[in-house]
């Protein structure tokens, strides 16, 4: 189903005009999710109730099951300040890793940086200072490993200003590949696959996108989008960064001065709200993963598909792929954490030792008191 969509949306790009319809092989009546909200009534929601014209969605017959693939960060090689580019023009990248994007239902990313041809960047030149920008024609691998969608909400999409930001949204656009997570751009996205509708917002720290900090915002994006969508998926960006940051903390993170964000709060807050699967990335190291009121969280992902421009060194070089399966009203049912460990200007490739998915099982077990799910050292997850 994946590459017949490649297919479609590579058409669709140079003009031609396709539509398709599908329909699930495995249905059920499926009851609509209920928004949980016992814990946030002191946040009050500046929120407007969808236009007549949106489609509200009602009770309606779902899949059995649902199969969602979520990576961490993707930034393909970069052109600046010199030109760092895998072989191939990248189309290699994704090679141990698509058959599971390609396979889920919903496959989403975070892609850490722009696709654009020129421009200027906006960073400095200090040592914490990094700009990441992407050959446009790399757009297509993206299409080609079955990636539905990308978060935009982090600290890398505006490395070249707005006319980053704009190349990738345009580029993505193009292949068919949803996004959002950029303040005065798209809040949230829908992903229409097999006759499911998911309804995907992404937030992040920084300035210029729209920040997990601010939960009457989050609260307002999740009560708009909830009753247009079967799933609700929400991406984030969050985190201080390092190898020593693979723990979840209590509390707020601070890095480099800056307010990384409560996630223990803000995850909890987003499915009390209506998700039902939230995913993170940004601390450039993989973290613990939960179930919480029967709904995933993965808090950081780590570095995905990075092959230059970022330390690959031990743990920093672990690229999960976490496949999870849900039913029709976004309740976890099962999972697994795919082991892949990325090689310099490769890509990941398996990690037949199954560290990656060890480390977090490791991480889980340390920071998640009283979990309800189990990892064995394969990378099963199961209640």
């Amino acid at each position: 189903m994946k590459r017949m969509k490649s297919l479609i949306f590579t058409y669709m790009f140079i003009g031609v005009s396709l539509s398709c319809t599908s329909t699930p092989s495995h249905e059920r009546e499926a009851e609509r999710p209920e928004v949980r909200t016992e814990e946030t009534s002191l946040v009050e929601s500046d929120s407007v109730a969808p236009a007549p014209d949106e489609q509200v969605l009602s009770d309606r017959t779902l899949p059995d099951t649902l199969v969602i693939a979520m990576c961490g960060d993707i930034m393909m090689g970069t052109t600046y300040p010199k030109t760092q580019l895998p072989a191939n023009d990248g189309k290699n990248l994704f090679d141990d890793t698509k058959s599971i994007t390609l396979g889920a239902d919903l496959a989403v990313g975070n892609l850490e940086g722009c696709l654009l041809d020129g421009g200027r960047s906006r960073k400095g030149n200090g040592p914490n200072s990094y700009a990441f920008r992407m050959p446009t024609k790399y757009g297509v691998n993206l299409q080609d490993a079955g990636y539905d969608f990308m978060s935009l909400a982090n600290n890398h999409s505006k490395d070249f200003y707005d006319e980053g930001i704009l190349s990738s949204e345009r580029i993505l656009d193009g292949l068919g590949i949803e996004h959002c997570g950029v303040e005065g751009h798209k809040e949230y996205a829908i992903v229409e696959r097999n006759g499911v509708k998911y309804g995907i917002c992404a937030f992040g720290h920084n300035s210029y996108t729209i920040k997990h900090t601010d939960l009457k915002r989050v609260k307002g994006i999740l009560d708009k989008l909830r009753p247009l969508c079967d799933i609700l998926v929400v991406s984030f960006h969050g985190g201080a960064e390092g190898a020593d940051r693979c723990h979840l903390p209590q509390g707020q993170e601070t890095f480099l001065g800056e307010n990384r964000g409560n996630l223990r709060e803000f995850t909890h807050f987003a499915i009390d709200n209506g998700a039902d699967v939230v995913y993170g990335h940004g601390p450039h190291v993989t973290r613990c993963v939960e179930v919480y009121k029967g709904r995933f969280i993965a808090y950081s992902l780590g570095n995905f598909c990075t092959p230059y421009g970022m330390s690959l060194t031990g743990i920093k070089g672990y690229a999960p792929v976490v496949e999870i399966k849900i039913n029709g009203k976004g309740e976890f049912l099962s999972g697994k954490i795919h082991s892949f460990i990325q090689q310099k200007g490769i890509g990941p490739r398996k990690d037949t030792t199954n560290a990656v998915a060890k480390e977090m099982k490791r991480l889980s077990e340390d920071d998640i008191k009283n979990a309800v799910i189990k990892i064995d050292g394969e990378g099963n997850i199961r209640l």
